[in-house]
């Protein structure tokens, strides 16, 4: 695998040289932020080895006809997808009311336009890295197809997929639901699949009670 300080520079170089809107060349060129490149390297390229699909310093406009840009957007095939890593303060009073309101308006005008939002503290990356690790996993999930075995059918393929958009450990209702099987089918499929080395449990010792996927 190539290293990230080569793959960064040659990708934040390629989106400058391509660039034909004049504000977001300058901010390109004054560089990302510090919480960003330290997501980019710490967390995003161990788990993907590359930074494809991703856009830094995106600008869209709001409902006031002005710019507003975006940490990061995941745009596989289209797709609407923002990371935003945000500052660290002390305590909330100490986020400037202006600044406060305005990143709220942006998680709203973003959710309303149909984006999928990912907010990550600069010292979840910090202090818990593995955490921010499945958050992206999930997130990444929700706009790739997941590549299952062939020889599954099609509540195991489900399942697979299910299981590798879930943050969290799930329970056998969650998957019921999704699939609109009944919990005792449900059930005997997740012990298949836990059999095969598909799934593992989270949580549960004679009774299993959560599950996750087997590289969480």
């Amino acid at each position: 695998m190539r290293p990230f300080d080569d793959v960064y520079a040659q990708w934040l170089d390629k989106q400058i040289t391509e660039e034909s809107n004049p504000r977001r060349k300058e901010r390109l060129r004054r560089g990302l932020t510090h919480g960003t490149v330290v997501f980019l390297r710490e967390i995003w390229f161990p788990l993907v080895a590359n930074l494809d699909h991703l856009h830094a310093e995106y600008e869209v406009r709001d409902w006031q006809n002005g710019y507003r840009y975006l940490d990061l957007v995941f745009s596989p095939l289209g797709a609407k997808g923002c990371i935003e890593i945000q500052d660290y303060r002390s305590h909330a009073r100490d986020i400037e009311i202006g600044r406060f309101k305005d990143l709220c308006m942006k998680q709203a005008l973003l959710g309303l336009d149909d984006w999928l939002f990912l907010p990550i503290a600069y010292l979840s990356i910090r202090e818990d890295p593995g955490v921010c690790k499945q958050l992206t996993l999930a997130f990444i999930g929700k706009f790739l197809a997941v590549e299952t075995p062939p020889e599954l059918n099609w509540a195991e393929a489900e399942t697979i997929r299910f299981a590798r958009r879930a943050v969290i450990p799930f329970a056998p209702g969650d998957l019921a639901a999704h699939l609109r099987l009944t919990d005792r089918h449900t059930r005997k499929l997740l012990h298949r699949m836990v059999d095969k080395k598909l799934l593992a449990v989270a949580n549960g010792q004679k009774r299993y009670r959560t599950y996750r996927r087997v590289d969480q």
